[in-house]
């Protein structure tokens, strides 16, 4: 068959509605992806939400890591140096199957983020619950990593940096009050 019989049967033979339908979602669908909202228009007319939208699992991609910092206060009301928290794993290749251990990190950087939205609106994040996860988080990381008899508080802060790219410098978003290593006692630590 020649080229142009080949094209014709394409459109009119048996089967070329649904090949026309098909090739007609798959464009619109790629079309619906691109950022520009004039491409949009498609996924506003679709009543029965036929096109699919890849953004769903990342409406808002992250482009910039947390890193998170801490620093002790033991009984002589010394404070130690800062110290960031290890949380990204290397990444293995059994990883693209299977990454489970990644869960705690990504609750982590998803925590985080709540407890940046809410200072951004002028809320005082330290009676909320994101808060409270996350210092209980950093409480027990240094429970883990060092002398705890000695440790009378700590305090933890959050910088964002662009993860590879050098242009652009870190930034500090939150840098808490001193916590106690004993939650009991809540109060301690406002006179030092």
């Amino acid at each position: 068959m020649n080229p142009t019989a080949l094209l014709k049967d394409a459109f009119t033979g048996p089967g070329a509605v649904t090949r026309l339908a098909g090739a007609a979602l798959l464009v619109t669908t790629l079309a619906a992806q691109h950022p520009h909202p004039a491409f949009e228009r498609a996924r506003a007319k679709d009543l029965f939400s036929l096109i699919p939208n890849w953004k769903f699992f990342a409406p808002n991609p992250a482009t910039h890591d947390y890193h998170y910092l801490y620093r002790t206060l033991d009984e002589n009301r010394e404070t130690s140096a800062w110290v960031e928290l290890d949380l990204i794993q290397h990444r293995r290749m059994s990883q693209a199957f299977w990454f489970a251990s990644r869960r705690s990190e990504k609750a982590v950087f998803d925590i985080c983020t709540a407890i940046i939205k809410s200072i951004a609106k002028g809320e005082d994040p330290t009676d909320s619950p994101g808060f409270r996860v996350l210092a209980e988080f950093v409480r027990r990381q240094i429970r883990d990593s060092a002398r705890v008899s000695q440790v009378r508080g700590f305090q933890f802060a959050v910088v964002r940096a662009a993860g590879h790219d050098n242009a652009e410098d870190p930034e500090v978003l939150y840098v808490s009050t001193y916590q106690a290593m004993s939650p009991a006692s809540p109060g301690f630590l406002k006179a030092a």
